[in-house]
C-alpha cells in the first residue's frame, strides 16, 4: 500500500510518518463507530496514542484531519498498465469499488461529503485533496492510451484538459452512485458495460 505525505506542520518539531498514520487510522475507526457529529479530536488522540495538541498542530480542524484520512486511502488507487485502454480503465474501476466496500472509506467518504454542503472550505479541502490529487490517474491512461495509439494526440490543451475532468467526473460519479447511493453491486458486468459505453463516448468525442 503506498501511503503519502502529510502537509507539513506549521511549527515544532519534524513530523512523525508513523504518528500520521496512526492518527489517521484512528480518525476512520472513531468515524465507523461514533459518526461525524460525534466524532471529536479529543476521541482521536486518544484512540491514536497521542495529546490532542499534538493533533492540532498538524490538523487546525476536525474538517481537515477526516478529509486527510479519506485522501490517504485514495491515494492508494493505482493504474498498472494492463494492455489496452478499456482493461486499465476496468481495472481501476473495480479498485475504486472495492475501496468503497471497505467500512472506513465508505463511512468517511460520505460523511465529509454531507459536511462539505454546509462549509465551503470542506468543499475546497476536498477537491485539492482527494479530486485533484486523483485527476492523475485519468491523465495516465490518456497518455499510455496515446503512446499505444488507441487515443489520438490532442493540439488543444484546454480541450484536453476539460475532457479530463469529465472522464474523472463520469467515473467517480458513476460509481459512487452505483456503490453508495443506489446500493447496487459495481461487479465485473456493469464495469463492462459501463466501460463500454465510456470509451464509445470518448471516442466519438475524439472524432469530433
Amino acid at each position: 500500500m503506498r501511503s503519502r505525505t502529510c502537509p507539513q506542520a506549521r511549527t515544532g518539531r519534524p513530523r512523525s510518518a508513523e504518528a500520521d498514520a496512526a492518527i489517521l487510522e484512528a480518525t476512520r475507526e472513531a468515524l465507523v463507530e461514533l459518526g461525524w457529529s460525534k466524532l471529536t479530536m479529543g476521541d482521536v488522540a486518544g484512540r491514536a496514542g497521542v495529546a490532542k495538541t499534538t493533533l492540532y498542530r498538524r490538523w487546525a480542524s476536525k474538517n481537515e484531519l477526516v478529509v486527510d484520512a479519506v485522501a490517504v486511502l485514495f491515494d492508494e488507487l493505482e493504474l498498472p498498465d494492463r494492455g489496452s485502454l478499456m482493461a486499465d480503465v476496468e481495472g481501476v474501476v473495480r479498485q475504486f469499488a472495492a475501496l468503497l466496500e471497505r467500512p472506513e472509506a465508505r463511512t468517511a467518504l460520505m460523511a465529509v461529503v454531507a459536511e462539505s454542503t454546509r462549509d465551503a472550505p470542506l468543499r475546497e479541502r476536498i477537491r485539492t485533496s482527494i479530486v485533484d490529487r486523483q485527476k492523475r490517474l485519468v491523465l495516465e491512461g490518456r497518455r499510455r492510451a496515446q503512446l499505444r495509439g488507441e487515443l489520438p494526440a490532442a493540439p488543444d490543451p484546454r480541450t484536453v484538459a476539460g475532457t479530463d475532468d469529465l472522464i474523472f467526473d463520469v467515473i467517480a460519479g458513476a460509481v459512487v452512485h452505483r456503490a453508495l447511493v443506489s446500493a447496487e453491486p459495481v461487479d465485473a458486468d456493469w464495469i463492462r458495460r459501463f466501460t463500454a459505453l465510456l470509451l464509445g463516448g470518448l471516442a466519438a468525442a475524439s472524432r469530433t
